[in-house]
């Protein structure tokens, strides 16, 4: 249906011997992504998969010369995107699961293995009716925007990152969200299952995260959590569950039980002397305020500002300071991860529609497309950045159709000299003679099997 192998070259070639491998198909099924209406949903997810890859967005593709690349309808499409007896958080978990196994499978036994928790801002200002739209505060400009929480939950081994999971939430108060959900929907489908989670507070959002990852088989010992997320009730919960945190704090209205006595954290640095001038950071055993959750406070000196202090705390009081500024380290990924989304793979951006079931689909063939590249990378030892490998499959798939373009061009005006008397057309070929000459190796070793018929 769909001629990927030829339209995207290399590229594709490597996205399709990797949802192969891994048994896309089949993982589609699990997650009540079937067939529909006589038109393959395989076929559609593969091509909105390498859609980016093109450099167009769905509604500008449709629009172009190639549009009969895509095999099927606009309607096709968005009816594909805002189906709901779709379930994309269970295939996403489904892929992430498996693609964990794998590379756990490539890592010595006794590596840390974490998930990583955070949330970003998936802004829509110029948006009015988008189902669910909501107020929400974006802390990198310190504002409320139109627009999503974005959610999302990671796995990482300190070396690779896997996205696992996500809910993109709306608000939980009514006043707050500009459009509410479809009324019309089935509420035993998966897509008013997912519209009621986005009304989630972020809390009992995030502590689902984990509970779905956990029972989908995905182990972990610590969740690293920026300091939004590593207050004590949290704490406490998720330590439920049998998993320890490392987290950053605040100093602000943070006490914590030392030697029978509340203390702040500014006040607890003098009991944690520095170990020696160059590592600068030291750390207490103490216990929070409220739970008498037992943790360590590590106290790192801030290479940017020394004068300030950064506050990591974790609940696994067996750990050395080093390990645990190691371990938390990691957390990095998934800013890495929210950048590489949002400026590569159009995260908020590729597909402008007002359904909430359609920005979830999209949300998940980015999580999809990231989680490729990694296992690209991982598999292949590949010492390039995601970056460069977004950047470098974008140049296979313009190099191969600049090659075909120059290619049926120049048959085409070789088929038509060919029938023009010679005294016409030597100016013509000498002139053509002289310009392949001047071009580079690339445009020569493309050109350079076509000759003139005699």
């Amino acid at each position: 249906m769909l001629q990927q192998e030829t339209a995207f070259g290399k590229t594709s070639q490597k996205f399709l011997s990797v949802m192969q491998e891994l048994k896309f198909s089949d993982m589609l099924k699990k997650a009540n992504i079937r067939k529909g209406s006589g038109v393959s949903v395989y076929e559609i997810f593969k091509f909105l998969l390498l859609l980016t890859f093109r450099g167009e967005n769905l509604y500008r593709f449709l629009a172009s010369p190639h549009s009969e690349l895509a095999g099927a309808s606009k309607n096709t499409f968005y009816r594909f995107m805002d189906n709901a007896s779709f379930n994309w958080g269970r295939f996403l978990l489904l892929l992430s699961a498996r693609v964990i196994a794998a590379i756990s499978r490539l890592t010595r036994h006794g590596r840390v293995h974490a998930l990583v928790l955070d949330d970003s801002v998936i802004p829509r200002n110029r948006s009015k009716r988008v189902e669910l739209l909501a107020k929400v505060f974006d802390h990198t400009i310190g504002k409320c925007v139109r627009g999503f929480n974005l959610l999302a939950l990671g796995w990482t081994d300190s070396f690779s990152f896997i996205p696992v999971a996500f809910n993109l939430l709306s608000s939980p108060n009514e006043e707050n969200r500009y459009q509410e959900a479809d009324g019309s929907l089935d509420r035993r489908s998966n897509g008013y299952k997912t519209r009621m989670a986005s009304m989630m507070h972020k809390p009992e959002a995030a502590l689902k995260l984990i509970k779905d990852a956990l029972a989908a088989g995905i182990g972990a010992e610590y969740v690293l959590m920026d300091t939004w997320f590593t207050t004590e009730p949290f704490i406490g919960r998720i330590c439920e569950l049998g998993l320890d945190v490392i987290g950053m704090v605040k100093a602000v209205n943070q006490s914590y039980w030392f030697n029978g006595k509340l203390y702040r954290l500014e006040s607890l640095q003098r009991f944690a002397p520095c170990k020696s001038a160059r590592e600068c950071y030291g750390s207490i055993l103490v216990c929070t305020r409220y739970q008498h959750i037992p943790v360590r406070i590590v106290f790192v000196r801030n290479r940017n500002k020394h004068s300030e202090c950064i506050y990591l705390l974790t609940t696994d009081r067996s750990l050395s300071d080093g390990e645990v500024i190691r371990i938390y380290g990691s957390r990095w990924k998934i800013e890495v991860f929210f950048k590489a989304s949002k400026s590569l793979f159009k995260l908020g951006s590729e597909f402008q529609t007002r359904d909430y079931g359609s920005a979830v689909c999209h949300t998940a063939i980015v999580f999809t497309r990231y989680t490729i590249l990694e296992w690209i990378k991982r598999h292949e030892e590949d010492p390039r950045s995601y970056g460069q490998l977004f950047f470098d499959m974008c140049d296979d798939v313009r190099d191969m159709e600049l090659g075909e373009a120059l290619q049926s061009l120049m048959s085409l005006f070789l088929k038509i000299m060919n029938h023009l008397s010679s005294e016409n057309t030597e100016t013509i070929k000498k002139q053509v003679h002289d310009w392949l000459g001047s071009q580079t190796t690339y445009i020569q070793a493309l050109l350079g099997n076509l000759a003139w018929e005699s």
